[in-house]
């Protein structure tokens, strides 16, 4: 049975490592209560040391500002085993990361499906891939190397999450001139952000991120970062619900 590591096990970390046929190891060091609940299945191993150790894989999915310190800490306890990069980072990041680890970039989309999309060495792929044969995470393999799967993940995540920050702005704007109910009669959903708020916090990194993917790319930034500075204005409700009205406020405060 392949003994596979799994870095920082929140709701998507959970999600995957709950699909992985083989045993999924974890470390509890500097983690949350809530974090000890959701990774009740998997093994407690105490350190990031033993992690490495103990695992031949190592799954990584964390905040994205702390992804290439993450795979630093794992490159210096000498693994040699495959890590997985499955973080919303931009695909120069990841290739940073592979220049010192054996690394399958990873990107977890779930519009619909859990799919879990890979790129890489085609062998290392395979064997990640093997991993989620069967459950609730279908493995898709991508051609192009490493940066492949991160590309997709800042594609996708960009006209996703800057569509939801859209979203927002329109109600922002339609609130100030009493117009909320046209806009709705339009079609424009505000359930939209309104549902997603309390991941905002996550997403406001992921955001930079695609801003800096596209200011590679030649791309504007612009959308990316505002998206960005509109979800930071939500981190009082991290995962926490909210209603519109709250959100509103926090985007444009009453009497302003």
């Amino acid at each position: 049975m392949t003994r596979v590591g799994l870095l920082f096990p929140g709701e998507m970390g959970s999600l995957v490592g709950s699909a992985v046929d083989g045993e999924v190891l974890w470390t509890s060091e500097g983690r949350s209560e809530a974090t000890r609940r959701r990774a009740e299945a998997f093994s407690d191993v105490g350190t990031v040391r033993e992690l490495v150790a103990e695992s031949e894989v190592v799954i990584s999915l964390c905040p994205p500002a702390i992804a290439e310190d993450v795979a630093g800490e794992v490159a210096a306890e000498g693994f040699e085993g495959i890590y997985v990069e499955g973080n919303a980072i931009a695909p120069e990041r990841v290739r940073r990361i592979a220049g010192y680890l054996r690394c399958v970039d990873g990107a977890v989309i779930s519009a619909g499906d859990v799919n879990l999309y890979l790129s890489g060495d085609p062998a290392d792929v395979a064997s990640v891939a093997s991993l989620f044969a069967a459950g609730e995470v279908k493995p898709i393999p991508l051609e192009g190397g490493v940066g492949s799967a991160s590309a997709l993940k800042m594609a996708f995540g960009g006209w996703n999450k800057i569509g939801t920050a859209l979203t927002a702005q329109a109600y922002a704007i339609a609130r100030v001139y009493g117009v909320e109910a046209a806009l709705a009669g339009e079609g424009v959903d505000s359930g939209r952000f309104v549902r997603s708020a309390r991941k905002a916090w996550r997403w406001a990194p992921e955001m930079k991120e695609v801003a800096d993917t596209c200011e590679a790319l030649g791309l504007p930034g612009g959308m990316g970062r505002g998206a960005a500075e509109l979800f930071e204005r939500w981190e009082a409700h991290r995962d926490r619900p909210a209603e519109l009205d709250q959100l509103l406020d926090d985007l444009t405060p009453r009497g302003d």
